[in-house]
């Protein structure tokens, strides 16, 4: 998580799929696994706090890695839910500062972010692929703060180009 970390708290762009391209170029990264837990809600969340939103970067980071290092690898195939979903969602609930006993705005937004990247997930079907589903979310998760809030994350026109490489999956996000 330090690199993880130490990017972030470098980074200035407001583009969220850049960011995650700059985290996942680690060597330690592999195509599928739990890393993806948090690497995919820190670009997004450093993607926010670049654009104005105004949290503490540092601390949020470390809270998004406890949140994601909770989650398992293989919670997409087991409990039904992808953790890239869950990692923006984790995100954007640290940025609020929601709480399973909030009442506001923002917990029912956290859980419309979550369900709306499931959607996208669900469409596209199995078996899994972290990268697509990375990619997913964090597209998903710029479009929903865009609607919702009218933040701006620089996400035009970007794409997955992992299929080439994902031996289980042949990613399609071409439904995009």
């Amino acid at each position: 998580m330090n690199q993880i970390k130490e990017i972030c708290l470098k980074e200035k762009s407001k583009n969220p799929y850049m960011i995650w391209r700059k985290l996942i170029k680690f060597s330690n990264v592999p195509m599928h696994g739990p890393i993806h837990h948090i690497i995919d809600g820190a670009a997004f969340m450093t993607a926010m706090y670049n654009a104005g939103v105004k949290f503490n970067l540092d601390t949020a980071l470390d809270e998004l890695a406890n949140r994601g290092s909770d989650m398992p690898g293989a919670t997409c195939g087991k409990w039904g839910m992808c953790g890239s979903a869950s990692s923006v969602g984790a995100a954007l609930a640290i940025i609020h500062e929601t709480g399973p006993l909030s009442s506001n705005e923002y917990y029912k937004h956290n859980l419309q972010l979550v369900s709306n990247v499931l959607l996208k997930v669900s469409e596209i079907g199995g078996p899994r692929c972290c990268k697509r589903n990375g990619f997913l979310a964090i597209k998903t998760a710029a479009e929903f703060v865009s609607k919702t809030y009218g933040i701006d994350l620089e996400c035009d026109n970007f794409s997955c180009d992992f299929s080439k490489i994902d031996l289980q999956y042949k990613c399609n996000t071409k439904k995009e």
